[in-house]
């Protein structure tokens, strides 16, 4: 198996350029600016207190800025305390803490404040906080003695330290204790058990504190636990009693759950967005409850949920607002359930929406600052300038305060400063410096001058020009030293300046200019581009089947490009060869000497260059030498002389003889028994023994005829069965077992079905088997009713109440007695409909799509059956399972009166409805209207009509029509909008444009709003001077639909260029199809990013032809018609050159002769004056010849013959008057027959174009 793969190295500088362009426009350091923090400690910074505080603050700015410092909101003199320091040109402070000062004594909060003559940056609050890791308090711990099944929490309680510590137990080995579901770590690092057992006893129960920040552990002093158990505890009191007293211990007695924490039914916990919430429940219970988890009204969100801790901690990553809402965590083990609530609120600490960024501006120009942030509870916005509040701050003309927005107007040199957005609530703020900049620059690139960019063939090419000016200057781009602007979709201009070409090709190969201008002069850059053929491997390693010692060899051919060195290695199973001198790298292959089963892999040949790297691989199996015959291995001979002895009434013993293996030995025998008195011919497994065993004692039942045989297995398989053995009838006795599956159901209202499984024939243990079938009703003082039937499975009770339960069990007895009295089961008599209809049937409205009902359940005593739920009855049926009180009904139409009943149901059915309510839905939005058509074009006008919505969903208030230009390059107008009066049903728009296509928006309105638009597109017609007339008996302007033309393909080896023109209304998002041609294999897909009307298709085979359309997304069956292209071959192969062929050069002077031949007889024929009906010798003068327009297609002789139809192209106006795209599209509209016109002096009929021609086969 082969495997190829190619990785371009320009993917790397597409992700660096990208992220470039995120970037804002930064201001050169050489000219003024204000200052910036580039880098500053975290708002919480916690230290450790044996080393020295670093509080960083570092910033930029022409000139370089001069720092400052707060602490606890006043200034902090440094040069008045000796234990701290700045660093040289930075705002670092360094506190020494080694001369014996504690860093409690630098608690605080500190502020830094980088100032410049432009203005002033503040950094965030930093609050400083040592960390702290206190010892356990002392305390005398009591050991704990517990029974066994009771529950029991072992209390961690760590010291509280600075963060928060990590918490684990462990015993005196410093071995983690094992955790399960039924003994776990709770959050607060309690261990909860929720029933202990014997081996829970032992005295070194160890919590640990492990303080991350000062790389300590403390411990707390070890707990013991003494678990007693029933057996020990009856032990001890039987010690300490006489014979004659009673004594004993109850045993253990299972528990239903009980929560340990949290505690009570609801909880509430309010959680930050996001964070991680972690919700908890432990249980106790014997057995050990299981936890589950639901969000009551909604789902847990999916990818975000994790369960720890064994299900008794929730986990949800990330939480938002929607994540709010109460939480139940269910405990249930076999003997009931509990449950508790836990209410969440996520609030959220201010986080940013748009944060200011920084300005720069020349003199005179305008510009804001937008600072908007939300949070729960909504943050409050406040502006600083210069680190002071911009109330208090000094006056500036040019600046207006508008709540979140600061607007400047006609800026001047002394605006410059740099503001402070801060964004806080109780939960947290957010601070963003933003300076405002007023220069007067020229353009100035910073991408260096002459800079080289090397890319592959194929693959992006990204060009640099780094700019800064005030104003921002325009850039524009040139190829060549006097070439023209650069436009088109072949190219991306990014805003940062950046040249993309998307797919570069060999001919993209050049210098390019960068312009950059402005007011203020301008500058430019050239830098130089050099495409670069791809690296391909032309001959891939095979896959190779060696036999060992032999020499193998791969081949790896290349072909890449002159000025690119690659490199070659080789891989083996994707990791580096072996240390092995038997592997021999060449420059173009790998050898193998003396192959060994080790060599047996995938082996890799990677090629890389500067700029691609392609590899293949191949797989070598190595394989023995041709064996010697090999032995034959078959299935053994079944068992012999099979012999019976020890016969007992309930066992046998039974032995046997082996037969022949057959050079595989015996691995086990299955032994079998036929019933001969109640199954004769049906063999039932009995059990098996080891290949080494030849006899076996078997249990046998009363009452049956046994048989047996034995079958013997080796790894081939299983030997036929041996020769049954003697029969062997074993002695009657009572029933061991009852029936199974008992069961009570009644089939009528006043009857009670019984039914069981019967017993097999071998489990009667004897002859005369019945059943003993015995009822009574439960809750009642009753005796039981008993009757004996024979060998049935069911018994009818008659003459039962409706729906009471009862207690029942079925006995089997046979001739010689009963079986073990059996358990009881409940069933129930036979259900009847429901007497009653559910009560105080109410609806809500909610919207008017949505209603919600509510009923009042109906007595459970007049359900007369199992209740199943209840029936609500309107435009449809909805079922609501249980004992639901209510419902929501969807589906509701909008301005719509609907009644509804309501009706309880059972297993027999439903009962009587409830009185119908009514209700009606509110007005809606309406649908959109049933059609708009566009009629009656003129220079200036357009007529409308259109069709009321098929749904108004209310009352129509009015109509709403928008409608703007379109220009040739899809671009949009201006947006026109006028109210239409919901009566109207047509309407005249003048005034228009002439030939103007017209997109037009036309919805319709209720009093709740506008409902969905239907869209049309038209065209006024062009002025009797031009060229664009309407068709004859043209009513009507057809809507314009969007098409895909011109696919177009260029193939290389392993890829093809694919570009398109697309014509429609709307831009689309394309994507490309392709598939083998010929195949039936369903069409592969790739989508085209953006709406680019080019794409590469990359990992195609050499040398295969491909078929290939284009499509748009969101389009149903919108796509081009059908292209093949095949791709070049994989390397090169001889070409026979047709031209030096022997009988190639003599066919063509055969027919060289042939022609001049006819050419003579040609001008003898007209110098006597006749003529030949065929076009060689026609005479016909030249206005019969029409000369073709360009574009045009033309038969494959390239004449017209207009003569051989009359419904020929020509008289529809596609002749000599009909106007073609230059793709040879039609585009001019039908017209009458035309008078021929004369052809020009000079015209000539010239070859098709290449593209024309390509044109001729799609």
């Amino acid at each position: 198996m082969m495997k190829k793969k190619s990785i371009s190295a320009s993917k790397a500088s597409l992700i660096f350029f990208l992220c470039q362009m995120i970037s804002a426009l930064d201001v050169p350091l050489d000219l003024s600016q204000p200052p910036t923090i580039t880098q500053q400690s975290p708002k919480d910074y916690i230290v450790d207190p044996r080393e020295n505080i670093v509080i960083q603050c570092e910033a930029k700015g022409k000139p370089p800025p001069s720092f400052s410092w707060t602490r606890n909101g006043t200034h902090f003199d440094i040069d008045k305390d000796a234990q701290v320091t700045m660093k040289p040109n930075s705002g670092t402070l360094v506190v020494n803490i080694m001369n014996g000062v504690k860093a409690e004594a630098y608690e605080g909060v500190y502020q830094c404040t980088a100032r410049n003559e432009r203005g002033a940056a503040i950094s965030n609050n930093i609050v400083i906080r040592p960390s702290r890791s206190p010892l356990w308090t002392k305390e005398k711990l009591e050991p704990n003695h517990v029974r066994e099944g009771d529950s029991l929490v072992l209390n961690c309680r760590p010291p509280v330290g600075l963060p928060p510590p990590i918490i684990f137990w462990m015993d005196n080995a410093f071995q983690r204790l094992p955790q399960s579901e039924r003994v776990s770590q709770g959050l607060n690092g309690d261990l909860y058990f929720s029933n202990v057992q014997p081996e829970d006893t032992r005295e070194d129960y160890i919590c640990y504190a492990r303080f991350n920040h000062t790389q300590t552990i403390q411990q707390k002093q070890p707990i013991s636990v003494k678990v007693f158990s029933m057996d020990s505890l009856n032990d001890t009191i039987a010690a300490n009693l006489s014979d004659t007293d009673i004594y004993g211990a109850k045993p253990v007695t299972e528990r239903p759950p009980v929560l340990l924490t949290p505690t009570g039914s609801t909880s509430n916990k309010v959680e930050l967005r996001g964070n991680v919430l972690l919700l908890e429940c432990i249980a106790a219970g014997l057995p050990t409850p299981v936890i589950r988890w639901i969000k009551e009204g909604g789902e847990l969100p999916a990818n975000r949920t994790f369960f720890e801790n064994f299900k008794k901690t929730l986990k949800i990553i990330d939480v938002s607002e929607a994540d709010s809402g109460n939480y139940k965590c269910i405990a249930r083990n076999i003997l009931g359930s509990t449950h508790h609530v836990i209410s969440v609120t996520v609030k959220a600490s201010p986080y940013w929406i748009t944060a200011p960024r920084n300005l720069v501006l020349s003199p005179g120009e305008d510009g804001t600052l937008i600072c908007r942030a939300n949070g729960n509870p909504k943050p409050s916005i406040s502006w600083l300038t210069n680190g002071v509040p911009i109330a208090i701050a000094p006056e500036d003309p040019s600046r207006r305060v508008d709540g979140d927005t600061i607007i400047f107007s006609a800026v001047q040199e002394r605006s410059s400063a740099v503001y402070q957005c801060n964004a806080s609530n109780e939960y947290g703020y957010l601070l963003a410096n933003a300076f405002v900049n007023v220069l007067a620059e020229p353009p100035r690139i910073l991408t260096p001058a002459n800079k080289l960019y090397q890319v592959i063939a194929g693959s992006p090419a990204l060009i640099d020009c780094a700019y800064f000016g005030s104003p921002k200057p325009e850039i524009e781009w040139f190829k060549g030293v006097k070439g023209s602007i650069l436009r088109g979709n072949e190219y991306v201009f990014h805003d940062n300046g950046t040249l993309e070409i998307p797919v570069a090709q060999k001919d993209s190969t050049g210098t390019y200019t960068c312009v950059a201008r402005n007011k203020l002069g301008k500058t430019q850059n050239e830098v130089q581009l050099e495409v670069k053929d791809p690296t391909m491997i032309i001959k891939q390693p095979e896959y190779k089947v060696i036999q060992r010692s032999a020499q193998v060899s791969f081949e790896c051919v290349i072909k890449h490009d002159p000025t690119l060195i690659p490199t070659v290695i080789w891989l083996k199973d994707n990791n580096e060869l072996p240390d092995d001198e038997r592997f021999l790298v060449g420059k173009e292959n790998l050898t193998i000497m003396n192959v060994t089963d080790k060599d047996d892999g995938t082996y890799t040949c990677i090629v890389n260059t500067t700029l691609d790297s392609v590899s293949a691989s191949a797989v070598l199996t190595v394989v023995a030498a041709p064996p010697t015959p090999a032995i034959i291995y078959a299935r053994p001979n079944p068992p012999l002389d099979l012999e019976l002895t020890g016969q007992l009434e309930r066992s046998i013993e039974l032995s046997w003889v082996p037969g022949e293996e057959n050079n595989s030995p015996i691995t086990n025998f299955v032994i079998e028994y036929e019933d001969g008195l109640h199954e004769p011919g049906v063999w039932h497994y009995q059990t098996e023994v080891p290949g080494s065993q030849t006899t076996v004692q078997l249990k046998l039942s009363p009452y049956v005829n046994y048989s047996f045989r034995v079958i013997a297995v080796n790894e081939i398989g299983r030997s036929q069965p041996s020769e049954p053995s003697e029969q062997y009838l074993t002695k009657s006795a009572n029933p061991d077992e009852n029936p199974s599956n008992v069961q009570g159901i009644g089939s009528e209202p006043d009857n009670l079905v019984i039914t069981w499984e019967s017993l097999k024939g071998f489990q009667s243990n004897g002859p005369g088997l019945q059943y003993k079938v015995s009822w009574r009703q439960k809750d009642v003082d009753d005796e039981w009713t008993s009757v004996v039937v024979a060998n049935v499975s069911k018994y009818i009770v008659s003459g039962t109440p409706t729906f009471v339960p009862y207690e029942i069990k079925v006995q089997a007895l046979n001739d010689l007695g009963y079986a073990p009295e059996p358990s009881e089961v409940i069933g129930h008599s036979g259900e009847d409909l429901p007497m009653v209809a559910p009560g105080n049937v109410q609806v809500h409205v909610i919207n008017s799509t949505l209603a919600k009902v509510h009923w009042d359940p109906v007595p459970l005593k007049s359900v007369r059956g199992h209740l199943q739920g209840y029936k609500v009855y309107y435009w449809k049926i909805l079922t609501f399972r249980g004992n639901k009180t209510f419902g929501m009904l969807p589906g509701l139409e909008p301005f719509s009166s609907y009644k509804l009943n309501v009706r309880v149901v059972n297993g027999k059915g439903e009962g009587p409805a409830s009185p119908d309510k009514m209700f009606k839905t509110p007005e809606g939005v309406p649908s959109s209207p049933s059609f708009l058509k566009i009629t009656n074009p003129t220079l200036d006008s357009l007529t409308l009509e259109w069709g009321s919505p098929t749904h108004p969903n209310g009352v129509l208030t009015s109509y709403i029509l928008k409608f703007q230009p379109i220009n040739n390059t899809h671009e949009l107008g201006p947006l026109v909008e006028i109210r239409i009066p919901a009566n109207e049903s047509s309407l005249i728009l003048k005034n228009l444009n002439y030939s103007t296509r017209y997109k037009f928006y036309f919805n319709a309105q209720t009093s709740v709003g506008s409902g969905s638009q239907i869209t049309e597109e038209a065209v006024t017609i062009m002025d009797e001077a031009g060229i664009l007339r309407p068709a004859v008996g043209a009513g009507k302007v057809q809507p314009l639909y969007p098409r895909i033309r011109n696919v177009t393909t260029a193939a290389a080896e392993t890829y093809a260029n694919i570009s398109w023109e697309y014509e429609g209304p709307d831009h689309a998002n394309f994507y490309v199809e392709y598939g083998v041609a010929g195949s039936k294999e369903d069409w592969k897909k790739e989508i085209v990013n953006g709406s680019r009307s080019f794409f590469v298709l990359k990992g195609l085979t050499p040398g295969t032809a491909y078929k290939v359309r284009v499509g748009a997304e969101g389009l149903s069956g919108f796509r081009s018609s059908e292209d093949l292209f095949e791709t070049g071959p994989a390397m090169a192969s001889r070409q026979v050159d047709i031209a030096t062929q022997g009988w190639f050069i003599g066919l063509m002077c055969a027919v060289a002769l042939l022609i001049l031949i006819l050419l003579i007889v040609c001008f003898i024929r007209r110098n006597k004056g006749g003529k030949y009906p065929g076009t060689i010798c026609n005479n016909k003068s030249k206005k019969d010849h029409k000369p073709l327009k360009k574009g045009s297609r033309t038969p494959s002789d390239r004449t017209v013959k207009k003569e051989d139809s009359d419904d020929s192209l020509v008289d529809y106006g596609e002749g000599v008057n009909g106007q073609f795209n230059e793709d040879g599209s039609f585009i001019g509209q039908y017209s009458g027959k035309k008078e021929k016109e004369p052809a020009e002096g000079n015209e000539s009929s010239e070859a098709p174009s290449p593209v024309n021609a390509m044109n001729s086969f799609v």
